[in-house]
C-alpha cells in the first residue's frame, strides 16, 4: 500500500481524500451507538440509564486510546514530513507496544475502579445495576478501543483515513445483527443474555475492528523492513510518545469525565434525566460528524507540512477546516432546534425523556459551531507537538468550566434543567476564548502566526 505525501498538491483535494472517509467512518461509529441505545430502549428508561452511565464510565478508561491515535498522527506525520522513513517504522512499532501495555493496565483499573465511578454519578437502584452489568462486560473490549485507534493513528499519518472508515462500517452493521441475537437468543438454541447481550455485541465487533486495522499497519510499505526488536521498549521513543498522548489522552479524559459531573447534577432530576442525556450526546455526535471528519483530517495535513518546514500550507489547512466546519455545523442548527423532540422519539416513548431531551438539543443546536472551533484548534496543537496545551483548555472547559456554571445557573440561579444546559453552554464559550489565545501564541512561536484567511486576505 502506498502512502500518501501530503506536502505537495492542493489542500483542498487532501481534506476531500482524508476527511470524506474519516466523516463516514465517524457516521457508521455514531450510528453504532444509536443502535446500542435503541436496543436498550426494549428494556426501559432504567436501561437506557444505566447504558449511559455505564458507557461514561467505560470511556473514560479508553480515553489513552485517543491519546496514543493522536500522537501516532502526529509523530509518524511529522517523521514522515522530514522524509525519515525508518524513524516513523520505529515509532509505529514502539506505539503498538505502548498501548497493549496500556491495555493491560487499564484492565486492571477497570476491573478495581469501575464500580466506584458509576456509584458516584448514580443511585441505588435498577438503573445502576444495568449500569454495573454493561460495564463489566466491556472491560473485554479495552483492547479494540486502545490498540486500534493507536494503530489508526499510524495510518491517518500515512494519509490513509479510509482503513477505519470500512472497518466501521462493517462492525456497524454486525453490531445490528449481533444486538438483537445475543440479547434474546435463538428459541430452542440458546438462550439470550438481555440487557448485557449489548455488551458483548460490542466486544466481539469491536475486537474485530482493531484486528482489521493492525492486518493493513502491518501491510504499509514502511513496515516492510519491520524488525522484532523494534518493539522492544526504547525508553527516549516511549516517552516521546507518552508526551504527546498524555495531554491528548488526557484532555479526552477530561471531556468524557466531564459527563460526570453533568450526570451527578442529572441524578438529582431522575432516571429520565439521565436517559435524555445519554439520547442527546447520541444525536448530537450525529450532526458533528462533518466537522469531526474535517478536524482528524487536520492534523496529518498540518503535522506533515509542519515538519516539511511548510508553514504557509499548514495556515491554509487550519483555516480551510475552521470555515468548512464552522459552516457544517451552522447549517445543523434548524434540524437539532425545531427537531429535537422527533429525534428523541426514535429511542424512547417516555413523554419526560423526550421533553428533556428537545431542551438538551435546543442548547446543543447554538454550541455547535464553538465546538468546531475547538476542535480544530486541539487538531494544530496535536500538529505541532503541542498537545499539552489540549490538556489545560480541556481541564478548563470541562471541569473548571462546566462546574462553576452549572453551578452558577442551576443552583444559584435555581435554573434546573435549564440551568445545566446552560452551565455547559458557558462553559464551551469561555473554552474558546482561552483555546484561542493558547493558539495565536503557540502558532507565533512555531509557525510564525496564524495569518489571516485566504477569503479576507482578497478583501
Amino acid at each position: 500500500m502506498i502512502d500518501t505525501d501530503l506536502t505537495s498538491g492542493p489542500i483542498s483535494g487532501h481534506f476531500r481524500r482524508l476527511a470524506i472517509p474519516a466523516a463516514v467512518g465517524m457516521l457508521f461509529s455514531t450510528l453504532y451507538n444509536i443502535v446500542d441505545t435503541f436496543y436498550a430502549g426494549y428494556f426501559g428508561t432504567q436501561a437506557q440509564a444505566g447504558l449511559a452511565v455505564g458507557f461514561q464510565a467505560f470511556f473514560i478508561l479508553v480515553a489513552i486510546g485517543y491519546g496514543l491515535s493522536s500522537a501516532m498522527s502526529a509523530l509518524v506525520g511529522n517523521a514522515k514530513g522530514r522524509k525519515d522513513a525508518a524513524d516513523a517504522r520505529h515509532l509505529a512499532a514502539q506505539g503498538i507496544g505502548l498501548a497493549v501495555m496500556a491495555t493491560c493496565v487499564m484492565a486492571a483499573i477497570a476491573a478495581f475502579a469501575g464500580p466506584s465511578l458509576i456509584a458516584i454519578v448514580s443511585e441505588p437502584g435498577g438503573y445502576r445495576d444495568a449500569g454495573m452489568g454493561y460495564f463489566s462486560w466491556l472491560i473485554f473490549a479495552l483492547p479494540g478501543f486502545i490498540i486500534g485507534p493507536a494503530a489508526n493513528g499510524i495510518l491517518q499519518a500515512r494519509g490513509d483515513t479510509r482503513t477505519m472508515q470500512r472497518a466501521l462500517v462493517v462492525a456497524f452493521f454486525l453490531n445490528i445483527g449481533l444486538n438483537p441475537l445475543l440479547m434474546f437468543g435463538i428459541p430452542g438454541i440458546f438462550g439470550g443474555m438481555g440487557f448485557n447481550g449489548i455488551a458483548l455485541a460490542t466486544i466481539i465487533s469491536q475486537t474485530g475492528v482493531a484486528a482489521f486495522i493492525l492486518w493493513r499497519v502491518f501491510g504499509r510499505a514502511m513496515m516492510e523492513d519491520l524488525k522484532l526488536s523494534e518493539f522492544m521498549p526504547v525508553p527516549a521513543k516511549y516517552l516521546e510518545i507518552i508526551a504527546q498522548a498524555f495531554p491528548a489522552g488526557f484532555a479526552l479524559l477530561v471531556t468524557f469525565s466531564s459527563g460526570f459531573i453533568v450526570q451527578y447534577a442529572l441524578k438529582d432530576h431522575g432516571e429520565a434525566a439521565l436517559a435524555a442525556y445519554g439520547i442527546t450526546m447520541r444525536v448530537e455526535q450525529l450532526f458533528l460528524l462533518p466537522a469531526l471528519g474535517i478536524t482528524i483530517a487536520l492534523v496529518p495535513i498540518a503535522a506533515q507540512n509542519f515538519g516539511a518546514g511548510n508553514h504557509d500550507r499548514v495556515r491554509e489547512a487550519f483555516h480551510r477546516c475552521w470555515m468548512l466546519g464552522v459552516i457544517g455545523t451552522t447549517l445543523a442548527f434548524p434540524f437539532l432546534w425545531f427537531g429535537g423532540a422527533w429525534a428523541a422519539r426514535v429511542f424512547s416513548t417516555d413523554p419526560e425523556v423526550i421533553r428533556v431531551s428537545a431542551l438538551f438539543l435546543r442548547v446543543e443546536a447554538v454550541i455547535l459551531p464553538i465546538y468546531v472551533m475547538l476542535f480544530s484548534i486541539n487538531s494544530l496543537l496535536q500538529a505541532f507537538k503541542k498537545a499539552a496545551w489540549t490538556m489545560w483548555i480541556g481541564i478548563y472547559r470541562q471541569w473548571i468550566g462546566i462546574a462553576l456554571f452549572i453551578w452558577l445557573f442551576a443552583y444559584v440561579i435555581d435554573g434546573g434543567l435549564t440551568g445545566i444546559r446552560l452551565g455547559i453552554a458557558a462553559g464551551v464559550g469561555t473554552g474558546l476564548m482561552l483555546s484561542l489565545w493558547i493558539a495565536v501564541r503557540v502558532a507565533h512561536a512555531r509557525i510564525g502566526g496564524l495569518g489571516r484567511p485566504s477569503f479576507l486576505e482578497k478583501t
